[in-house]
């Protein structure tokens, strides 16, 4: 049996593929590098307090956005 071309799924694809097999790490290891490599990841210090959040705009309109897609 081989194994599928992960490099050519989607992320969507290749995460339902992860879930149906789980045991399959060169799968997983797969998937982390394609959300690696696709991440949109917003780097900031850790927060003090709830407040600190409102420094941070940028941020907050991403999490606002995603919310509502």
């Amino acid at each position: 049996m081989s194994n599928p071309n992960f490099q050519t799924m989607s992320r969507k694809e290749l995460h339902a593929y992860v879930l149906a097999h789980r045991h399959d790490q060169e799968a997983f290891y797969a998937y982390v590098d394609k959300l690696h490599t696709e991440a949109k990841w917003v780097e900031m210090p850790p927060l003090q307090s709830p407040e600190d959040l409102e420094n941070y705009p940028e941020f907050l309109e991403r999490v606002r956005n995603s919310s509502e897609s």
